[in-house]
């Protein structure tokens, strides 16, 4: 890190500590050379998560968009913000964990989907129509007796 008053490359850590935010390291440093001492933040570096859609374009993952998408799914239902937006952090965070940099929008469908089966049904069921673009009745009423059969299979005793 160079000195800004005398460029010169080396300098100490004098204090440490978080910033409020929790998102970056406030290091306060002192150039060995003039002894001057001034501030820096070290952040972690995310790089940019891409979305590829089914047209095969590539956008930047925006998490404020898959929110506002579960937002509609859970309209007049008893869903609160702080659970979709937990959702969204969670569906966030095991993306940025995975290996890949470009994330097929369908496996980012399929996420949300299976977190909202398991938060409320009838948003599920909302989301899957926009998601999978039901043509007719039929294909929803086959997504609705298959939610009707995974419910009716559940056991207490499978947990």
């Amino acid at each position: 890190m160079k000195c800004p008053v005398c460029g010169y490359a080396e300098s100490k850590v004098i204090d440490s500590r978080p910033t409020e935010e929790g998102t970056s390291i406030r290091r306060r440093r002192e150039c060995l050379s003039c002894q001057n001492r001034f501030t820096t933040y070290e952040t972690i570096e995310s790089l940019p998560l891409l979305v590829v859609k089914k047209d095969k374009t590539r956008e930047e993952f925006d998490k404020e968009k898959l929110l506002r998408g579960m937002i509609s799914a859970c309209s007049k239902r008893n869903v609160s913000l702080e659970q979709l937006q937990k959702i969204a952090s969670q569906i966030e965070s095991e993306l940025q964990n995975s290996l890949t940099r470009e994330i097929p929008s369908s496996y980012i469908g399929v996420l949300v989907m299976d977190k909202l089966k398991e938060l409320d049904e009838v948003a599920y069921v909302r989301f899957a129509s926009v998601y999978r673009e039901f043509k007719d009745l039929d294909t929803f009423m086959q997504e609705l007796e298959k939610l009707r059969s995974d419910k009716s299979n559940f056991s207490p005793y499978d947990q």
